[in-house]
């Protein structure tokens, strides 16, 4: 049973790496939470940094009880972060936000009101990204252009971000979750309940550079779509189906064209060449159909090794 005096909100803060932003962002949450006269608890996550990131961030604790943090032993990746601050936070919601600034504070106003009104969910919508490139942004369509064409259950919202606002009942269901290679966005969508959006205009890093490299947002893509849908494989057999049919139409027709009629149409096509096209062809396809397999039978692999989540070094809860 959750205390009735828990504080109104849980600020999940995941870090790695963010040593030049942490105090700069603490003082903004700060004088947020006084101005609006909140209660409130930040609950850090050092994903295994190796700048100053966790002694800044036990320098906050110190000198702010509201504050807590926990060292995850390396780097697992924001996902895991975001997991093991929601399984500690007492909040009666809790908000998922990044250390570097980009996600502005006054938009959580919006997430509070929207929670007070029914909503269970509330995820920020992207706008715009001060720091987003071109080929980024153009990526990141693409991604949920895909993503809209494979997944049937849930809609899908363009430029969704892991910045928002989660009822406690929410939380407590997320943290019964047993997936390991997770999304924590796609797992909230699965989960249901009613949600709300909200816009707002992604700024600028505070200071240095992103920590999440191309590979990490190609992984996450890749992840994304996998274990968001299983439509890729429907599509695979709809698609061997069809080339099949249109092989068969296809060679059949060169067949009576060549040998029966005596090529009137002088394609001139010889039987090596048809076989080769074809085989060549029909080799390409079963190439990708075992490449996308073998995806997902790497998510089941890292699923079935049943391994912890992640591991905490030290913690302040």
């Amino acid at each position: 049973m959750h205390s009735k005096h828990a504080p109104l909100i849980s600020l999940i803060v995941p870090a790695l790496n963010e040593a030049g932003n942490l105090q700069w962002h603490y003082e903004g949450v700060k004088q947020y939470v006084t101005s609006r006269q909140l209660s409130y608890e930040i609950i850090y996550i050092d994903d295994g940094s190796t700048d100053d990131t966790l002694n800044i961030i036990k320098k906050i604790c110190k000198h702010d009880p509201c504050a807590h943090f926990i060292s995850l032993s390396r780097n697992f990746g924001k996902e895991a972060g975001l997991t093991a601050g929601l399984r500690v936070a007492k909040g009666r919601t809790a908000v998922c936000i990044d250390a570097d600034g980009q996600y502005p504070l006054e938009t959580v106003d919006n997430f509070l009101e929207a929670w007070r009104a029914g909503a269970e969910v509330v995820i920020g919508v992207r706008n715009k990204n001060a720091s987003e490139a071109f080929l980024q942004r153009l990526g990141s369509r693409c991604f949920y252009t895909v993503l809209k064409l494979l997944d049937s259950e849930q809609a899908v919202v363009s430029k969704s971000t892991d910045f928002r606002l989660l009822d406690r009942r929410v939380i407590d269901v997320y943290n019964e979750l047993t997936e390991h290679n997770r999304i924590a966005r796609n797992l909230i969508d699965w989960l249901g309940f009613r949600r709300e959006y909200v816009t707002f205009d992604a700024l600028g890093r505070h200071s240095g550079t992103p920590t999440y490299s191309l590979r990490k947002r190609l992984k996450l893509a890749g992840d994304g779509i996998i274990k968001h849908s299983t439509k890729p494989l429907k599509m695979i057999g709809i698609a061997g189906v069809a080339i099949s049919f249109i092989s068969a139409v296809a060679a059949l027709f060169i067949a009576i064209e060549t040998y029966i009629l005596g090529d009137p149409l002088n394609l001139a096509v010889t039987g090596t060449g048809i076989l080769a096209l074809l085989l060549s062809f029909l080799i390409g396809v079963v190439l990708v159909c075992q490449g996308l397999l073998a995806l997902y039978l790497e998510n089941v692999y890292h699923e079935t090794q049943n391994r912890p989540l992640f591991i905490i070094r030290e913690q302040s809860l």
